[in-house]
């Protein structure tokens, strides 16, 4: 467990790797000024901090409306319930996903009717979307896993010959691009996570987006009331979660904002070390980006491994590097096969590809510390681990 440095007089020092961890937040003196200057001030909860936030992130996107949340998994819960999805209904959301942001589905009292997805992106697959549709169904929830922009205009032309809502999960892919334009855009309404490993992190927290005056008003009622709308009777009809932004989140929140563009290209260039050091790695091949995804800022730097790997296999990989001092994990583990929606009905099998993928699919490090050399070492003890397991398939 170490790296060569080699010295002046030409020989060769050993240096101890350190812990390199799965993600690690770019945060630099302007997030700390603005947290400080926050603390200092008389107010950091129900202040304008977050309304701020709210303002620029909406700018950002060319939205008209966000709404600040503790997480996607809580904005996604509203989204529905400003929607008035509940009991009785379905619907049709991914079972594969690093975050279990479908998770609201269930929260709402609906029931979340999964469609298997595209073996090379792992967006959903249209055609598998529309062969889910029935009676019941109420909503779509497209997502961009792992930050790959999913088909949003095939999504699209499903929700409008059913008429249904189109929700857009992108917890994972801040900054990605479907034909030019930023992911948040293509749903009715849009649900953003700021939790780690994400590129704009402060901690947790989320955002919902919106251009529909009615639904970004519906999501604040749920989410919380303002300290000046106690006493109002028309807004007091509705209960809400009390499911707000602290300013002290939002403080953080808005300066990482600021320097999104900055944190997505340095993280771009651990991108690129990467796949220039898995070259060398036989079988192994650049994560795939479709012909519509203009640009992809990824989650996690996540590699497929060949069809000679199995579930098992993967996780021993994963554990060599744990023992190497370098945190790996499994993308996912598909939705349909937990407890909870396998109390529902759902079982091994019903989504092949979803199955398929997602026991091969290893996330490495990535976030803008990491170096040459760490990235030199993940992917050869990477190769080594893989090797010890019986490797040489291609991948895909």
């Amino acid at each position: 467990m170490a790296l060569a440095e080699d010295h002046d007089d030409g020989t060769e020092a050993i240096e101890a790797v350190s812990f390199i961890p799965l993600s690690d937040p770019d945060i630099t003196s302007a997030e700390l000024s603005a947290v400080e200057a926050l603390l200092c001030s008389p107010r950091i909860s129900n202040g304008p901090i977050t309304d701020a936030f709210e303002k620029a992130f909406a700018a950002y996107l060319g939205r008209k409306y966000a709404v600040a949340v503790p997480s996607g998994t809580i904005g996604l819960l509203l989204a529905l319930k400003a929607l008035g999805i509940g009991p009785g209904q379905e619907v049709i959301a991914s079972p594969y996903s690093f975050r279990e942001t479908v998770h609201a589905i269930s929260l709402v009292g609906a029931r979340a009717e999964f469609a298997d997805v595209d073996y090379w992106s792992g967006a959903l697959a249209p055609a598998k979307v529309e062969e889910r549709v029935t009676a019941n169904t109420r909503a779509i929830i497209g997502a961009n896993p792992n930050g790959h922009p999913a088909p949003w205009s095939e999504l699209r032309a499903i929700a409008q010959r059913h008429q249904l809502p189109l929700l857009e999960d992108s917890t994972e892919a801040i900054g990605s691009r479907y034909k030019g334009e930023l992911v948040g855009r293509f749903g009715d309404i849009a649900v953003f996570d700021f939790a780690q490993p994400l590129a704009l992190t402060c901690g947790e927290g989320g955002m919902v987006v919106t251009d529909d005056i009615d639904l970004a008003v519906g999501l604040r009622r749920h989410r919380a009331h303002r300290l000046d709308e106690r006493s109002s009777v028309v807004v007091s009809s509705a209960a809400p979660h009390q499911a707000g932004m602290s300013d002290l989140t939002a403080a953080l929140g808005l300066a990482q904002l600021r320097r999104l563009d900055e944190i997505l290209e340095r993280r771009r260039l651990a991108e690129q070390l990467y796949n220039a050091h898995m070259q060398s790695f036989e079988g192994i091949k650049p994560p795939y980006v479709a012909p519509d995804a203009t640009e992809v800022n990824w989650f996690l730097y996540l590699v497929h491994l060949g069809t000679r790997f199995t579930r098992s296999s993967r996780d021993a990989i994963v554990d060599d590097l744990r023992i190497e001092q370098v945190e790996a994990a499994a993308y996912c583990q598909p939705l349909h096969l937990q407890r909870h929606y396998f109390d529902l009905g759902y079982r091994h099998g019903d989504f092949l590809v979803t199955e398929k993928i997602a026991e091969r699919a290893l996330a490495l490090p990535f976030h803008t510390h990491l170096t040459d050399d760490q990235i030199d070492f993940i992917v050869e003890t990477m190769k080594d681990a893989s090797i010890n397991i019986g490797a040489g398939a291609a991948i895909y």
